[in-house]
């Protein structure tokens, strides 16, 4: 599943190509994604596109008066095309420019979604997300006052985006290799000192990914269809049953819900 790392550069790649155009129409082949898409999105006509912007892994596109918000879900992309350019399969909508481009969002497993929202008050989606993880508003202080008294296992308490978004599996367990902490510890019995340190591991593992281009493990391209290629420096992710990178410890792994999480016994506790 794409995360905060792949939707920000998605988010780069298709600014400079959107931003400040006029959106002249929409073209819906496809409604039935993870959520209907927005009806309203059928009537869009002659829209100047004031801004693009992230907000968890949500891509927004905001107009005069509203915003759309696009998830990729699992397996979804956005490419800037020609808009005469041939539909490949599970093209499911396009936002026509009137550079004659398109943003044409494809996604086969159609967990995606592509919805609007008028007038100037957020989704119902994004009204309940944590701050954002490289923002100042994120940090360990934060983590470990939120953290007081949870007993859940501190890989699913960051996984939380009411603790922090878009911090999803793969970054999660980097992070927590980073800043040497054990995935199974229990959220509420880690001091205030490690969770600075998670912290700042969380925001360098984000960062360096970003720079990379993202992720790319199945379905993942960049909006100019090229692989992410931080995967060529993840240190436990998919890597149980390997020498640790730093101590040649084999890695183990757990499973938080439902998913299996690779660490490193001698260098996380």
């Amino acid at each position: 599943m794409p995360e905060l790392p792949e939707v920000e550069t998605t988010l780069r790649g298709i600014r400079p190509h959107v931003q400040g155009r006029i959106l002249t129409s929409v073209t819906v082949r496809e409604p039935r994604l993870r959520w209907p898409v927005s009806e309203a999105l059928y009537a869009l006509r002659d829209c100047p596109v004031v801004a693009l912007r992230r907000r968890a892994k949500y891509l927004l596109i905001e107009l005069e008066h509203g915003q759309v918000l696009i998830h990729l879900g699992m397996s979804g992309t956005l490419r800037v095309v020609d808009a005469t350019l041939p539909l490949r399969k599970h093209d499911h909508v396009d936002l026509l420019l009137d550079s004659g481009k398109a943003l044409r969002f494809n996604d086969p497993r159609r967990f995606g979604t592509v919805l609007f929202q008028a007038g100037e008050e957020p989704h119902s989606l994004l009204q309940s997300l944590g701050p954002e993880p490289l923002s100042e508003a994120f940090n360990g202080e934060g983590m470990f006052a939120r953290s007081r008294g949870r007993k859940v296992a501190v890989k699913s308490f960051i996984m939380d985006n009411a603790t922090v978004v878009g911090v999803g599996n793969i970054y999660a367990q980097e992070s927590l290799f980073m800043a040497g902490i054990h995935p199974s510890r229990a959220a509420g019995r880690i001091s205030l000192v490690r969770y600075q340190a998670l912290a700042e591991a969380i925001k360098v593992v984000l960062a360096r990914a970003i720079e990379a281009g993202g992720t790319t493990l199945k379905d993942f391209t960049r909006a100019d269809g090229q692989p992410g290629y931080f995967a060529q420096s993840l240190n436990v992710y998919g890597r149980a049953g390997q020498p640790c990178l730093q101590c040649e410890a084999i890695l183990k792994a757990d499973r938080h819900g439902q998913r299996s999480t690779a660490y490193c016994p001698q260098c996380q506790r």
